[in-house]
């Protein structure tokens, strides 16, 4: 295993605020507003619900991003705890509209959690001109609290309607599809680099439909934070985690990392650098209705071109020069 330094205390109180705050808006803030209902307070809880009846299509129209809070210093924090860094190789047209594909899932995404959804890597100074906005699970924005926390950090839904909105509306945004879904957080283990990709081709077809370049991403790192222990796919527990999935939408990971104290286990990731490699732009044609073969031969080209950008990288960021990516 790499070693890992260890991070001070405040550091890692810091790290702790981003899953904390996702738990105080669960845990706290709704049941406090269920609660607000039975109360004299009852209008505030109210007039927040007939507020949100009204906003509810906002998440796929292109979000309500904060300054703001994508420059709160707790992000710089979070940076600093792996390090995070973000590398351009090519620069980014404002000219033009972006589908990125995000590379690999790992357990919790750092690296594009930090890069794209907070300034704290210096994003729009590396990309002027560019409106990153990271995709993430649709069911996420029926969650009062919630969805205001995360389009803020600019994240928008998954859903068709939501891309294809920031896709057709004005240029230079950057829309990122982690392309592998929560099924590639089961293959998420050290020194691995294992892609689920192969059939995974709507986000080519939908670049087509708008006539979007496709960015290939891979992220060094990411899969080196958590050690996560694997479960036979015959095992109850891998049948648990099927079930959890399909009520939830994402696996129930189990994962450890290290701890406040050197050398015991713990949930803080391992401190390991993380490094987020945007690659060059792939220019695809607009066609309404691209055909299959359209769709396929734009795939392949995706996946060479995130193959040689791993191939080109991979020893400066802590793999070896035998280590093969593999799409499944």
């Amino acid at each position: 295993m790499p070693h890992s330094k260890q991070p001070s205390h405040f550091q890692s109180l810091m790290l702790l605020q981003w899953p904390l705050s996702y738990l105080a808006i669960f845990w706290i803030l709704q049941p406090l507003f269920i609660y607000l209902l039975f109360t004299s307070l009852w209008p505030l809880p109210a007039l927040y619900l007939a507020w949100l009846f009204l906003d509810w299509k906002t998440p796929e129209r292109g979000g309500r991003r904060s300054a703001w809070v994508r420059n709160w210093c707790v992000w710089t924090h979070i940076r600093d705890y792996f390090p995070i860094t973000i590398l351009k190789t090519k620069d980014l047209s404002p000219e033009h509209n972006y589908l990125m594909g995000v590379h690999p899932h790992g357990l919790l995404t750092f690296g594009a959690f930090c890069n794209f959804c907070t300034e704290a890597t210096g994003f729009s100074k590396t990309f002027p001109g560019i409106t990153p906005h990271l995709a993430t699970l649709s069911w996420f924005f029926k969650i009062p609290f919630v969805r205001e926390y995360l389009m803020a950090k600019g994240v928008c839904s998954v859903s068709q309607p939501a891309i294809d909105y920031l896709l057709s509306h004005s240029t230079g945004n950057l829309v990122g599809i982690v392309v592998g879904g929560v099924g590639e957080a089961l293959q998420s283990v050290p020194n691995t680099t294992t892609l689920i990709l192969q059939k995974r081709k709507g986000f080519v077809r939908t670049a087509l439909q708008h006539g979007a370049h496709l960015v290939p991403t891979f992220t060094f790192g990411e899969t080196e934070v958590y050690d996560q222990v694997l479960f036979h796919k015959d095992s109850r527990m891998y049948k648990f985690q099927s079930c959890f999935r399909r009520i939830f939408g994402f696996y129930f990971c189990v994962f450890y990392g290290q701890s406040f104290c050197q050398g015991s286990t713990g949930l803080l990731p391992y401190a390991r650098p993380i490094v987020t490699v945007v690659g060059e732009p792939l220019p695809l044609p607009q066609i309404e209705n691209p055909s299959q073969e359209m769709v396929d031969k734009y795939h392949a080209l995706y996946m060479d071109a995130l193959h040689k950008l791993f191939d080109q990288h991979k020893t400066h960021y802590g793999c070896s020069e035998t280590q093969k990516l593999f799409f499944l």
